[in-house]
C-alpha cells in the first residue's frame, strides 16, 4: 500500500519533510509515502493527484490549511473531515476505517496541550474565498466547517481510480477574518504566491500590512500544528519505517 500526501503549497509540504520538491512531482520518504506539492487550486490538485496514482499511489492524503467557516474553529485546529462537499454541493466519501484509525492515533499526540480536532465536513472552492461575509454563506449553503481548494479534487481522482481518500487540514484564516486583498493579487494563474506582486501591492497599500502580519501569524499556528502531526505519520499511514522522513 503506498499513501501518496499533496499539499498545495510548499510551505504546507515543507512540514513533512525539509527535502526540496518540484511542484506536481512525487517524490518518496519512504517505502510506501509519496508526497508532493501541486500549487493552489483544484485544477493543480488534480493534476498533481493523478500524477501520484501513476506514480503507484493506492490511496491519497490531502494536507496542509483550510479556512474556517464555522465560527468556532480558532487557528491550528485540525479538520478530520468525515465527508467533503464539492462546489455543487455533492458529497464526496473519505476512507472511514482509515478515518478512524487517523482519529486514534491522533488522539495519542504527544505534547503538553491537547490538540483541537474537527470532524466536520470541508467545503470546496473553485476560488479564493476572502470575506468573512462569502465564508459565513457558504458555512449556512453547506453546513462545512472549513474549505480549501484542492480537497475535493483530490477526492474525486481518488474515487474515479477507485483509492482510499482521506484529508487532514490545519485552520489559518479564522471564520471572522478578511483576507487582506494582498494574498488575492499576489497569486499567479498556476497558483503561486509572486513575492514581486506582494511587495509592489504593499508599496501602494501600505495599510494591507498588518493584515498580512495577522494572517502569517495565524498561518504558522496551522504549521506548528501540521508538524505535530506528521511526527505520528507512520501511525496515520499504517505503515512501516519512514527511513527517509526528514521532518522540521
Amino acid at each position: 500500500m503506498i499513501t501518496g500526501i499533496l499539499a498545495a503549497l510548499p510551505e504546507e509540504l515543507a512540514t513533512l519533510t525539509s527535502k526540496k520538491i518540484g511542484k506536481g512531482s512525487g517524490v518518496f520518504i519512504g517505502d510506501t509515502v509519496l508526497i508532493a506539492y501541486s500549487g493552489a487550486g483544484p485544477a493543480n490538485a488534480e493534476a498533481t493527484a493523478r500524477q501520484l496514482v501513476d506514480q503507484g499511489a493506492t490511496r491519497l492524503l490531502s494536507w496542509g490549511c483550510a479556512a474556517g467557516l464555522d465560527a468556532s474553529l480558532k487557528p491550528g485546529d485540525l479538520l478530520v473531515p468525515d465527508r467533503i462537499v464539492d462546489a455543487d454541493r455533492n458529497e464526496l466519501a473519505v476512507a472511514s476505517e482509515w478515518r478512524t484509525g487517523c482519529l486514534q492515533a491522533l488522539q495519542r499526540l504527544p505534547g503538553a496541550l491537547p490538540l483541537r480536532i474537527h470532524e466536520g465536513a470541508i467545503a470546496e472552492s473553485r476560488d479564493l474565498i476572502s470575506s468573512s461575509r462569502a465564508k459565513q454563506q457558504l458555512h449556512t449553503r453547506t453546513g462545512a466547517a472549513a474549505l480549501d481548494m484542492e480537497s475535493a479534487a483530490i477526492a474525486r481522482v481518488a474515487r474515479q481510480y477507485q483509492r482510499d481518500f482521506l484529508a487532514l487540514r490545519a485552520v489559518a484564516d479564522p471564520a471572522a477574518m478578511d483576507l487582506p486583498k494582498a494574498v488575492g493579487y499576489s497569486l499567479d494563474d498556476q497558483g503561486e504566491v509572486r513575492l514581486d506582486r506582494l511587495m509592489g501591492f504593499l508599496l501602494f497599500h501600505p495599510l494591507e500590512l498588518p493584515g498580512l502580519i495577522r494572517l502569517g501569524l495565524h498561518f504558522n499556528q496551522a504549521r506548528i500544528t501540521l508538524r505535530r502531526v506528521a511526527g505520528q505519520l507512520q501511525s496515520l499511514t499504517g505503515v512501516g519505517e519512514l527511513t527517509a522522513i526528514e521532518t522540521v
